[in-house]
């Protein structure tokens, strides 16, 4: 999938052959093999072009990875200690991350509304007017 996310358009086994040759040996029926694989399993759709096929992700990498850590969260007997864990593997720079994309989920109202709930009194104040 990657070399199919790294070439960010249709692409065909020729091409992704060509690119893994430039790390290593492989067969042109190996790379046939996986990108058809892929496509019975709904990881990539392809649209014939003469005699071959282009293949393009179904979703991009951030939506395989959301899918991937939603599957290994949900999959737990225990959720909350999952995520602990997770957050306790995680770097600064990583939670950091985490708390913009929480932001950026919750959205405007949030803020407005935990504002209003004493977490900021400056801005309770300010919307209140004392």
């Amino acid at each position: 999938m990657t070399r199919v996310w790294e070439w960010n358009r249709p692409v065909t086994v020729r091409e992704v052959l060509e690119d893994l040759q430039q790390e290593r040996s492989i067969a042109y029926t190996t790379v046939m093999t996986v990108l058809d694989n892929l496509h019975q399993k709904g990881w990539v759709r392809r649209e014939a072009e003469g005699r071959a096929y282009r293949y393009e992700a179904v979703s991009t990498r951030a939506a395989y990875a959301a899918a991937l850590m939603n599957e290994a969260w949900s999959q737990s007997d225990n959720p909350a200690a999952a995520l602990v864990a997770f957050f306790g593997m995680m770097s600064a720079e990583q939670r950091e991350t985490l708390r913009d994309a929480l932001r950026i989920v919750q959205g405007p109202q949030t803020t407005a509304a935990q504002n209003t709930a004493g977490e900021n009194p400056a801005a309770a104040e300010a919307e209140t007017g004392r």
